[in-house]
């Protein structure tokens, strides 16, 4: 086998929980933008507009509040009555945004169709004008509507190149997690030693036969008494020492026999 087609089957068997994760992933997310509902969104847009010349930072500020009010319930009471939504469907449907350095309020409206987006943007804005202007004498501002909401021409949701791409990133991470799995538990399994080649001299393995008890070394003896360390040491004395003392005994013998002789 050549050494391309080698390496081929070895990036194969090693990556491919990855090359088939990652395709499926991909399908699945172009399936799910085919069946999904889609979704439309509309912008409204109002303007804060302070009562005195050179107050345009209190107008930024009051539309900051103003953009927050616009999915209270005191706002969305009177939008749900034009739209044809309860007050909680509604407040699903709409948000307010707001823009740090300028006194514009955008109202954001979603909805199945792009009527019912437009609809439900440019109630909320009405009914949001309606509020703040109530009370325009105390604040020293008023809201004008800026610019009606314009029917989208694409839904927001789904995005097809959107959901294609999440669900191939979630096929690679799937992929991955299933190859850090397969080598922890390769690394984890039971490791065997190599088998001997074929025709190598093997050790030859020598059975082991069990002593007889009679062949057991004898246990060791407890040292003996003072009295036998004596007699021991006296057995081991050299037969020399005694022989002179023995020729001594019969010399003064002798002595004695010969000078009773005398007398």
């Amino acid at each position: 086998m050549s050494e391309p087609r080698r390496s081929a089957r070895t990036l194969a068997r090693r990556w491919w929980p990855v090359a088939l994760a990652v395709p499926l992933g991909a399908v699945a997310g172009a399936g799910y933008a085919v069946v999904a509902h889609p979704s439309y969104a509309a912008n409204s847009y109002v303007i804060v507009v302070p009562q005195t010349t050179g107050e345009s930072a209190t107008a930024i500020n009051f539309a900051q509040a103003y953009g927050r009010l616009a999915g209270q319930p005191q706002v969305l009471a009177a939008a749900a009555a034009d739209t044809g939504h309860t007050r909680t469907e509604l407040e699903a449907l709409v948000h307010g945004t707001t823009s740090p350095d300028a006194p514009m309020i955008e109202i954001t409206g979603t909805g199945a169709r792009p009527q019912e987006a437009v609809q439900a943007a440019d109630a909320v804005a009405r009914s949001l004008v309606a509020f703040a202007n109530a009370s325009s004498r105390e604040t020293g501002v008023r809201l004008v509507p800026l610019a009606p909401a314009a029917e989208p021409d694409k839904p927001t949701t789904p995005s097809a190149q959107l959901d294609v791409a999440v669900g191939g990133a979630a096929g690679l991470l799937v992929g991955a997690l299933v190859m850090m799995t397969r080598r922890r538990g390769t690394a984890v399994g039971p490791q065997t030693a190599p088998a001997p080649a074929p025709g190598a001299p093997q050790d030859p393995v020598t059975p082991t036969t069990p002593r007889p008890r009679s062949e057991e070394a004898p246990a060791e003896r407890d040292p003996a008494e003072p009295g036998e360390q004596k007699d021991l040491r006296e057995s081991k004395q050299p037969k020399e020492a005694k022989e002179p003392k023995e020729s001594a005994k019969a010399a003064g013998k002798e002595k004695t026999v010969t000078a009773g002789s005398g007398r």
